[in-house]
């Protein structure tokens, strides 16, 4: 039997954004965490490299805006910048305060690297597994607050707002989701809802993020009502572990930081001739780089080469990435690394401001769900896990200042399952789940044009009819709700790509080379119409 749960704040996802929105909220609210598999099954904790932050006395915000901006090709709102920027090094205290145990260099300084993009080492880590340690901490803090109620195994169905309802107002009331243990279909209701349910990396056939990363918050929130914006902006990670049974794993950054090195498969570095950072190029000139050698060469892979540092500098800075590898049978003191490009992060998402707040009342969009204009065309490393931080703690602060006078949320229905039946085609979805993914790979990926965009365009138009029927006339499964939500972030994906005229940061163009002498956002307003403008 469905039931409805009423809550104070109900957050949708539990990853950095999730959690610490959870946890810098007052605790004489009531709050509920909502995870649609385990607590700890989002993309924070894959993150190897670290959290940029402005914390060295040679460092200064200024110079992290500038390379932020710098990465950005021109897209970002410096407002939004300077904002993330500004509140780092406070935000990286919260952390250190939580107890996240960042690697030290000696006994009082915390160990800085630098990766690609930065002019100096301004990312703190946890020696290879830093989004590893901050889930951990972050989740065992909340697992001891007692105004927290973490949910798992909760699939979100989608939003319910004012007017679903037919009521007067548009506001946001909470969600409708699929209790994955019972099978039941269970309102939770609240007076502020924040979707923090990370990107849509998922939506190409090869990703480094994990299974569950369908730009859910993404899609409903469309279906909602809000803007999106700058979707067609999905950076690809140039180096992700490529071996068969390696599974999406991601090799940081940091490697290349630290004096990795860059291969053909004869041995020889090429970076220099795409840039004069080489290695340490912006991920979307090392990513389009290596995709171009590779399809130059029909190679499968390229090499990532740190065997020239010592064994114990490498051992030591990088244990996760060597464990891994030996597992294979790859010793990285001693071998390069077989890599590829991978889908890693979606730049664009839900329009929000610096509070976090979207176009839809008491809805809030945090980390990389929401487009605020940090990132712009590209995003630069280490900013992802800064932007959760910075906002979650944004939107608590604004929550707790509005929440006294939201009224207590609408009385909601029943989820009404009377009029659909159990599937005995789910080779329907499987087989459209493969075909979206693949043709996203192929159409809308790395490099583009037009041709391969309008083929995209009309491919994903038929899937999406065919899967609202079959989510009109079937009971909800996990792999149902997450190809729904993949289809409609696919369709805003290509729309956002065929409005993009000119080749910028992450979306680049063999029809379009060159960039547009002005940058502008592009926005898709609900309702599918769409329009190039400002955030």
């Amino acid at each position: 039997m469905s039931q409805t749960l009423t809550f104070d704040v109900l957050i949708i996802g539990s990853g950095a954004a999730g959690l610490t929105l959870g946890l810098s909220l007052p605790e004489h609210l009531k709050v509920a965490i909502i995870s649609k598999d385990s607590m700890d099954a989002g993309s924070t904790r894959w993150a190897q490299g670290g959290v940029a932050a402005v914390l060295d006395e040679e460092d200064s915000v200024d110079a992290h805006v500038a390379d932020t901006l710098t990465a950005g090709a021109g897209l970002c709102n410096e407002a939004a910048v300077r904002f993330t920027v500004g509140n780092s090094t406070e935000a990286i205290q919260w952390l250190i305060d939580l107890g996240v145990p960042f690697t030290k260099d000696g006994e009082d300084q915390f160990h800085l690297t630098r990766e690609g993009g930065h002019s100096a080492r301004r990312i703190i880590h946890a020696a290879d597994a830093t989004g590893h340690a901050i889930s951990d901490t972050l989740l065992q803090k909340a697992e001891e607050r007692k105004n927290l109620t973490l949910l798992h195994d909760y699939i979100a169905v989608d939003l319910i707002t004012g007017d679903k309802l037919g009521l007067e107002h548009h506001a946001c009331i909470g969600g409708y989701f699929l209790n994955k243990k019972t099978g039941e279909v269970d309102a939770v209701t609240a007076k502020a809802t924040a979707l923090a349910t990370g990107g849509a990396s998922k939506v190409y056939l090869y990703t480094s993020n994990p299974d569950g990363a369908s730009g859910d918050g993404i899609a409903m929130a469309w279906r909602a009502g809000c803007r999106v914006a700058n979707m067609e902006f999905n950076q690809f990670h140039p180096t992700c572990l490529y071996h068969p049974q390696a599974g999406s794993f991601l090799i940081t950054e940091a490697v290349r930081g630290e004096g990795g090195k860059l291969l053909l498969p004869n041995g020889k570095r090429f970076m220099d001739k795409f840039d004069e950072r080489a290695e340490l190029a912006p991920r979307d000139i090392v990513a389009r780089a290596i995709d171009h050698e590779m399809k130059r060469l029909g190679a499968d892979c390229l090499f990532l080469d740190i065997s020239h540092k010592p064994a114990e500098f490498i051992r030591e800075h990088f244990p996760t990435i060597y464990d891994r590898c030996l597992q294979l049978g790859i010793d990285i003191t001693k071998d390069p690394i077989p890599v590829v490009p991978a889908a890693h992060y979606t730049c664009g998402g839900v329009v929000s401001d610096n509070a976090g707040r979207t176009d839809i009342d008491r809805l809030y969009a945090i980390g990389e769900t929401a487009c605020t204009g940090l990132h712009g065309a590209n995003r630069l490393a280490s900013n992802s896990l800064l932007e959760c931080l910075v906002y979650a703690r944004a939107a608590a602060a604004d929550i707790e200042a509005q929440i006294a006078q939201i009224p207590a949320p609408d009385p909601v229905p029943h989820w009404d399952s009377s009029q659909v039946t159990d599937s005995d085609e789910d080779v329907v979805i499987s087989h459209n789940w493969d075909e979206l993914r693949r043709f996203m790979w192929d159409y809308v990926g790395i490099v583009r044009t037009t041709k391969r965009l309008v083929r995209a365009k009309h491919r994903v138009k038929l899937l999406r009819q065919e899967i609202q029927e079959f989510y009109s006339n079937h009971k909800v499964t996990n792999d149902l709700l997450e190809l729904r939500n993949l289809v409609d972030v696919a369709d805003v994906i290509i729309r956002s790509a065929l409005m993009r005229k000119e080749s910028r940061g992450l979306h680049y163009s063999r029809d379009y080379p060159e960039a547009l002498p002005r940058a502008f956002d592009t926005v898709l307003m609900s309702k599918y119409i769409s329009e190039l403008g400002s955030l």
